[in-house]
């Protein structure tokens, strides 16, 4: 059996991450340490945050500021905002990553799936032509052939760059 090697999500594996209370998003928001959090870009009314149990290389979450699990209930401003920022995203990820599409999506409600279901988020997933392979189907396993802080440090200097 051939082994795959990924020693920097040991970190993640060994970090219990039930322990911590409330929501990530809230939490990123209010820290001051964006790095430890993957938290690439926050404005007044929306965070841009890593995955840090990535479907893919570069995947991305993007939320309003406000605790909040409605669509329909986020204001004018936040709504207007939420877009802007995953267009941003997405602009950073094509320079940075250069993949060949994305997959852009909400899961609202625990039925439709949502990991986080009282808050809101939209998920930016970069997508490689031939990236799906056996590895998922045959062992339950994805590989990811970048590590976090490589990623984050890479989007944030293009995110500065761009300003």
């Amino acid at each position: 059996m051939e082994q795959l090697w990924a020693p920097w999500r040991i970190r993640y594996i060994q970090k219990d991450l039930k322990k911590k209370k409330g929501c990530i998003f809230c939490r990123a928001y209010r820290s001051k340490k964006d790095k430890d959090n993957f938290l690439i870009l926050r404005t007044p009314h929306v965070l841009a945050i890593l995955n840090i149990f990535p479907y893919n290389n570069g995947h991305l979450m993007v939320a309003p500021k406000r605790h909040i699990g409605d669509l329909e209930k986020l204001s004018v401003e936040e709504s207007l905002e939420l877009v802007k920022v995953v267009k941003s995203m997405i602009s950073i990820l094509k320079k940075v990553l250069k993949p060949d599409g994305f997959n852009i999506g909400m899961n609202i409600g625990k039925s439709a799936g949502a990991g986080i279901e009282k808050h809101l988020h939209i998920h930016i997933v970069p997508r490689w032509i031939g990236d799906t392979n056996f590895m998922p189907v045959c062992s339950n396993s994805k590989v990811i052939s970048q590590s976090l802080n490589e990623l984050y440090f890479k989007l944030k200097r293009c995110l500065q760059e761009k300003r």
